[in-house]
């Protein structure tokens, strides 16, 4: 019985460990001035806003400029942001 709830326990780590991040967030590209929203896989060391909007700023490329971090959420708010964030989803 032991061995069982240690198991469970174990899993429940495990589980919660490899909880994935996310972040949406708008930005621009200069001349001519266009704006896109995107959605984009975060590392645990980045799961805040603070922390997201410098790396995400750092793998935005192609003269891509990160205007704000609107949120972070899990795996969870995947589905709402998709259809949103169209060729944004996942990209960078």
């Amino acid at each position: 019985m032991k061995q069982l709830i240690l198991s469970l326990a174990l899993i429940g780590l495990a589980t919660t460990a490899n909880a994935t991040c996310f972040a949406d967030y708008k930005a621009k590209m200069d001349n001519p001035l266009r704006l896109h929203y995107g959605v984009i896989e975060l590392p645990d060391s980045a799961c805040s806003v603070g922390a997201a909007a410098s790396n995400i700023a750092g793998r935005l490329t192609g003269g891509w400029q990160l205007l704000e971090v609107m949120s972070v959420f899990d795996e969870t708010g995947l589905d709402s942001r998709r259809d949103r964030a169209g060729q944004y989803y996942l990209r960078f």
